[in-house]
């Protein structure tokens, strides 16, 4: 399904989670020096470039894809036991991960808490699968601007004039995050995930609740 054929329920909390990914992953980022818990094209990037020039870089590179498709697997198995729950029990899975990552920074454990960072973005990407088909992409933008760019140029002939905008609003949450986290991160370090756990719980308790109504109505 399309995103535009989604409810603006579904577009916002989708911003939502785009936002979180981009402070998540400005977070990491800052805390890499340059890689991404969340953009593993850019992760497999630095993995090509660091196996002719940095052995390190490309083994830091290759972890983390890694552990970001363990998440992803996380999640879809997550998804699929918690069916027809799945936003909610996504969400608190997420909530978990943070959390616990923002504890075992705490405790000094700074790389169990990247680990947990990258497995948390991998599962937020199955929020909107469907048929074994991730239908918005949270953690990715390249995708969404090429469908925006299509949707603008279907405009001009006579199209959906706002088809543009679900797309837009996606790339929107993901760079406002991302500038929310980049300057968080200087006064926070990695315990900003705290915010980011806690943003996490409370879409939680707010899907389930949206969810219970639906049943009810």
């Amino acid at each position: 399904m399309p995103v535009t054929r989604y409810d603006r329920r579904t577009w916002l909390l989708a911003a939502c989670l785009s936002a979180l990914a981009g402070f998540v992953d400005a977070v990491g980022f800052l805390k890499l020096g340059g890689f991404f818990v969340s953009f593993m094209s850019g992760n497999t990037t630095r993995l090509g470039v660091g196996l002719f020039n940095h052995g390190r870089d490309a083994a830091i590179a290759a972890g983390l894809l890694g552990l970001f498709v363990a998440g992803v697997v996380l999640g879809a198995l997550v998804g699929r036991l918690a069916d027809p729950d799945r936003r909610p029990a996504l969400l608190a899975l997420m909530a978990m991960l943070l959390g616990t990552a923002a504890g075992a920074a705490m405790a000094g454990a700074d790389r169990i808490a990247v680990v947990l960072m990258a497995v948390a973005m991998g599962s937020e990407n199955a929020m909107f699968e469907r048929d074994g088909e991730i239908h918005i992409g949270l953690t990715y933008m390249t995708g969404t601007l090429v469908k925006m760019g299509q949707r603008i140029a279907a405009a001009c002939f006579g199209g959906d004039r706002l088809g543009w905008l679900p797309y837009a609003l996606l790339w929107t949450g993901l760079a406002l995050g991302a500038c929310a986290g980049a300057a968080i991160y200087p006064l926070l370090g990695l315990h900003a995930l705290w915010i980011a756990a806690g943003v996490s719980a409370i879409l939680a308790i707010i899907t389930l609740a949206v969810r219970r109504e639906t049943r009810a109505a």
